[in-house]
């Protein structure tokens, strides 16, 4: 069993869950403390159960509500360390006990699923995406990506789901009213995947045994 639930997505706040039978891990926090807790009870999940919470990058919509949410349930923190120092504020209330810092390609276990982080590029201090391995079944999770490429393909390759950034559609956000930096950055190389490129990600990914795809899209 290697189960995924996306408890939130979007520029709102990003938090995902994945279980086994036997290990429970958050995905980031990206919104309050209060909401993860009610989403996860509405999943019948105990909060206090997790195995421990990983960190993708630093940016508010994935942390905001990491240190109140680690700190409540005494729960451990696995994040690269260039990513915890830049969120002081969120560092600052986990317990130094509950910091587990892992270097990008560097495989480690929780329980019963190996993670392997991956880089990725996007406009943070050291952001990363994750393989999650359980007997042999591969799940993989890529969002805030600038760009694809060749490398971030390769990681996803094999993958049975891929949770992937598909964060807008180039002629509608040139024609928004966006400021033109916050357009540019959206559309630079280290800011956000194109929805056509999603696409073109997903149907790469199938002829590696892709069987489902779920996009992180914008709000």
């Amino acid at each position: 069993m290697l189960n995924f639930c996306s408890l939130y997505s979007g520029s709102s706040g990003n938090s995902l869950f994945v279980e086994t039978q036997n290990t429970k891990l958050l995905i980031d926090a990206g919104v309050s403390s209060k909401k993860i807790e009610k989403a996860l009870e509405d999943l019948d999940v105990t909060p206090s159960s997790l195995d421990g919470i990983l960190i993708t990058h630093e940016h508010s919509d994935h942390v905001q509500g990491l240190g109140t949410f680690s700190k409540k349930f005494d729960l451990p923190v696995f994040v690269n360390q260039e990513t915890l120092d830049a969120m002081p504020k969120q560092r600052d209330k986990i317990p130094s006990n509950n910091i587990k810092t892992f270097k990008i390609a560097d495989k480690f276990s929780i329980g019963d699923l190996d993670i392997k982080p991956f880089s990725i590029p996007h406009d943070a201090a050291n952001p990363c995406g994750f393989n999650i391995l359980n007997n042999n079944k591969k799940l993989s999770i890529a969002t805030d990506i600038g760009h694809m490429t060749n490398d971030i393909l390769k990681q996803l390759e094999e993958s049975l789901f891929v949770m992937l950034e598909a964060n807008y559609d180039p002629e509608v956000l040139r024609c928004s009213s966006y400021p033109f930096p916050l357009k540019s950055r959206i559309a630079g190389p280290t800011g956000h995947l194109s929805n056509e490129i999603a696409g073109k990600t997903i149907s790469c990914l199938l002829k590696s045994g892709l069987k489902t795809a779920m996009l992180r899209t914008f709000e």
